[in-house]
């Protein structure tokens, strides 16, 4: 039997955080807030997972300025409490619920970002702020430029660390943990999933006899979100679809979810020609562009936003009520991030997926990630001609010279004439050449072969 969270009031926390989480209306934990708190407030290292939407960042974030706020700093230089994220806009975020938590309290903190003023963040450095959110290759370029000293760092906080090491920051993560080497550190790792297997070498690593925890599988399905799969046959049917789906859905706001950044503008620019408010957002843009981008359309100013998967993770826009694939993510478990964008906090969501031929590995990996198979919607009048690629059979291996042929083989009334008729040629080709070498001992020359083998390899890429 699982017990019921107890309430905020009863965590023990400090009056000034249960203040804003009435502000908030936020009055019990979720589970992993729930199971979080009392390992991290007793100090323990902690490696954690749990399901997209779950209430993670406040999972960290209460305990740890609990922790600030009601024992003193190491040192008063240093920061105090270290969060990184693996992208800008989820840093950002964190950083957001942050700057709420702390308004009214003494305690000051900063966001480093890659792609803003360095030399700008060494003067927000020098006001020493105890709690610092960064992403890890910007923090790593303080350290080298000596503009930051972690000798004093009590909380390390990871945040989607799967994300951070499948983008490449092992090693600014190791900087950073040899940086804030000491016996006193705690750190908290959170990831999507514990079966990462790059996420538990660094947890050995970085962490101290860990507790874990962890709150859903990662193919759970999300009770809150609806999700459909549609067949298609090509890029203009997947286009007529997305028009369908954005004049005829009902929706707040949606999240158009494309393969590659050149799409996330075609795609944006064809939607507004149809009438439909969208902006695109993809990595290559500068910090600052992403900002605006991001602000207008959480201010509701577009309708929809059209994004790689740089808006996959940590996003909280409770007004994204549908969320669609126009292409499906190479990896299952960024298909999961993707939806979950979308019923947030309690809410419901509608997740659409569009599944073409160059879709169709992946959505295999999808279906084998959820654990179930998948059936697929339509719309009248939209049908797909295309039903889906059929398992690749297996072709029986060549036989050697020297093998004997099987009983089928030699039962099969084809199988005697090809025989019969290959043996006939080779005695032609040894009359005419007299023996199986030219006449200087080198083997004869190959024969080309005829130009109709194009036909047959087109035929293998369909």
């Amino acid at each position: 039997m699982t017990l019921s969270p107890e309430p905020f009031t009863d965590l023990g926390l400090d009056t000034r955080l249960v203040n804003v989480l009435n502000h908030l209306g936020l009055t019990t934990p979720t589970e992993i807030q729930d199971q979080a708190f009392p390992i991290i407030v007793s100090g323990h290292d902690l490696i954690a997972s749990s399901k997209t939407g779950s209430g993670k960042t406040l999972a960290f974030l209460l305990p740890a300025l609990h922790r600030l706020l009601t024992t003193k700093a190491l040192n008063k230089r240093d920061p105090r409490a270290l969060i990184l994220a693996p992208t800008r806009e989820l840093a950002k975020q964190v950083y957001e619920q942050l700057r709420t938590f702390t308004s009214g309290t003494d305690l000051n903190i900063a966001l480093l970002l890659g792609g803003e003023n360095f030399n700008e963040q060494i003067k927000v450095l020098r006001k020493y702020p105890q709690v610092i959110v960064a992403t890890p290759g910007r923090l790593a370029n303080h350290l080298t430029a000596r503009s930051i000293l972690l000798n004093g760092l009590e909380l390390l906080i990871m945040d989607e660390a799967d994300r951070m090491l499948d983008l490449g920051f092992a090693e600014q993560l190791n900087q950073i943990n040899d940086a804030a080497d000491h016996r006193r550190r705690q750190t908290l790792m959170f990831s999507a999933t514990l079966e990462h297997a790059a996420v538990n070498d660094m947890a050995n690593t970085l962490l101290k006899a860990p507790k874990r925890i962890a709150v859903g599988a990662a193919h759970t399905e999300h009770g809150d979100i609806e999700q459909r799969f549609y067949l298609c046959d090509h890029l203009d049917h997947k286009q007529a679809l997305l028009q369908h789906i954005l004049t005829t859905e009902p929706y707040q706001q949606a999240i158009v979810f494309t393969a590659t950044r050149p799409d996330t503008e075609r795609l944006a620019n064809w939607l507004n020609a149809q009438n439909v408010s969208s902006i695109a957002l993809s990595g290559e843009r500068s910090q600052g562009e992403r900002n605006k981008i991001m602000d207008s359309f959480s201010r509701g100013q577009h309708k929809v936003l059209v994004t790689t998967d740089v808006a996959s993770r940590g996003l909280d826009l409770l007004q994204v009520s549908l969320v669609i694939n126009f292409d499906l993510p190479k990896q299952a478990e960024e298909y999961v991030h993707r939806i979950g964008r979308t019923g947030r906090a309690g809410a419901k969501g509608v997740a659409l997926s569009l599944v073409g031929p160059k879709d169709w590995e992946a959505f295999k990996r999808i279906e084998a990630f959820l654990q179930h198979s998948i059936n697929f919607d339509h719309y009248a009048g939209l049908e797909a001609k295309f039903k889906g690629f059929r398992p690749k059979t297996r072709t029986q291996p060549k036989r050697s010279a020297h093998q004997a042929p099987s009983k089928s083989a030699v039962k099969s009334p084809k199988a005697a004439p090809k025989v019969v008729k290959a043996a006939k040629d080779r005695s032609d080709r040894h009359n005419h050449a007299n023996s199986l070498g030219s006449s200087d001992g080198m083997a004869p020359p190959k024969r080309k072969k005829p130009s109709l083998q194009r036909s047959d390899e087109g035929e293998q890429d369909l």
